[in-house]
């Protein structure tokens, strides 16, 4: 059985027991957390939401909060000695799927 959920603005494809990044999520490490937004449940029976399936949630643990690897922005215009640089990491939650409930 698996599940897309949508978290962060994105759509997820989850199974049980994978291990997912999300968007940062406020809660701690070790501790559950519920996605209540599923969008589709595919399987035996397949249940597809308009635009969410009632009743239906998805399960985890999060197991440590961090950031991504680090990206250069930089602004550059041409002729006119104008330059920006910045960098950024984004961050994230590592989340580990127990279960589909639908």
């Amino acid at each position: 059985m698996y599940a897309i959920i949508e978290t962060g603005g994105k759509q997820i494809r989850v199974t049980e027991g994978d291990v997912i990044y999300v968007e940062k999520l406020d809660v701690e490490a070790g501790e559950a957390v519920t996605f209540d937004k599923v969008l589709f449940v595919g399987g035996d029976n397949v249940k597809v939401g308009s635009p969410l399936v009632n009743g239906a949630t998805v399960t985890g643990t999060v197991e440590k909060h961090g950031r991504q690897k680090k990206i250069i922005v930089f602004k550059y215009k041409a002729k006119k000695n104008n330059r920006k640089k910045q960098g950024h990491r984004q961050p994230y939650t590592k989340v580990v799927i127990g279960k589909i409930n639908a």
